[in-house]
């Protein structure tokens, strides 16, 4: 079957489209993506404003046109935490729902660390053993960690790459004093949790997922996009933390020059930078893979795995 996965971020709207079937590989078929900063489009008292509800109502109904273009037969049409912190998300999600058609499932920040590290799992399979999964988003990072595909321990913190440059990294480049500001919060917001981690048992394989994290090991030295998702990518500490004073020092126009950082990243970067050299430092890790499905495959996955339960009953009670 066609499924469509419509994925409402801080930063953009994204629609993937793939051929999907229970116990096959999703094989992605079309991905359209706009951008839309929703988080910029929040009031001092942290609701959406007018602009931002029309753009997202735009965005939504050019996705859906697409969809149904590609043939999609259900589309899974989420949002995260732009509008699930938005005091008056509800509002535009039943705006949005009366334009266009779809409505959109608010997930739970600990939900996003579930799907996507279901995601990492199945790409990774049982071999990868014990796993730590982290992925930056524009308001958030998710942690998960654990042995099977439901993870023994994730959370969210609000640490994502966009919050943080709005919200604490005004300047361009912004001034030395924020920056160390930033490290210290973002430091601190990690520190208080890396109890949880520890707890779920030293990691065989660390995972990051996330623009972010795939930006940050293309400057680096991995692999380009263009050499397609199953080729091996590593982001090592070592080679990451030189990066961090570097970014501070540039200018967006200076960091979209960059390899594998386009235009619309290079604003993010460095909190994306301070949070992912954070990240490793105090949870203990040296090096992580950087694995090519995410939230959207790990949507995609969960419908597919009810599916398949939905057919085993009924051939059960037949």
């Amino acid at each position: 079957m066609r499924l469509g996965v419509l994925d409402v971020g801080s930063n953009t709207v994204h629609l993937l489209v793939v051929d999907a079937h229970p116990g096959a590989q999703p094989l992605a078929a079309h991905s359209t993506r706009r951008l839309l900063r929703l988080a910029e489009h929040l009031t001092p008292d942290g609701a959406v404003d007018a602009a931002g509800v029309a753009a997202l109502t735009d965005a939504v109904t050019a996705a859906a046109a697409a969809a149904e273009d590609a043939g999609v037969e259900e589309l899974l049409a989420f949002a995260t935490s732009a509008v699930r912190e938005a005091v008056n998300g509800e509002d535009v999600l039943d705006h949005v729902e009366e334009r266009t058609g779809v409505r959109l499932q608010v997930l739970p920040g600990t939900a996003e660390a579930d799907l996507t590290f279901l995601a990492v799992r199945r790409w990774f399979g049982w071999s990868a053993g014990r796993l730590l999964v982290l992925d930056i988003g524009g308001g958030s990072l998710e942690v998960a960690a654990g042995l099977d595909e439901t993870p023994d321990v994730s959370f969210s913190l609000p640490l994502g790459a966009g919050r943080l440059t709005r919200d604490r990294l005004a300047g361009d480049p912004p001034a030395a004093d924020a920056v160390r500001e930033v490290r210290r919060h973002v430091r601190q917001q990690i520190a208080s949790r890396v109890r949880d981690v520890t707890r779920a048992g030293t990691p065989d394989r660390v995972v990051v997922t996330s623009k972010t994290f795939r930006s940050l090991a293309r400057l680096t030295g991995a692999a380009p996009a263009e050499a397609g998702p199953a080729v091996r990518r590593v982001l090592r500490r070592e080679d990451l933390s030189p990066w961090v004073p570097r970014l501070a020092g540039m200018t967006c126009e200076q960091r979209a020059g960059l390899p594998g950082v386009s235009a619309e990243r290079a604003p993010q970067l460095l909190a994306g930078a301070l949070v992912a050299e954070a990240a490793f430092e105090l949870l203990g890790v040296e090096e992580a893979l950087v694995g090519p499905w995410a939230l959207r495959e790990g949507l995609i996955l969960r419908r597919l795995d009810a599916i398949t339960v939905q057919g085993a009953d009924v051939r059960v009670a037949s």
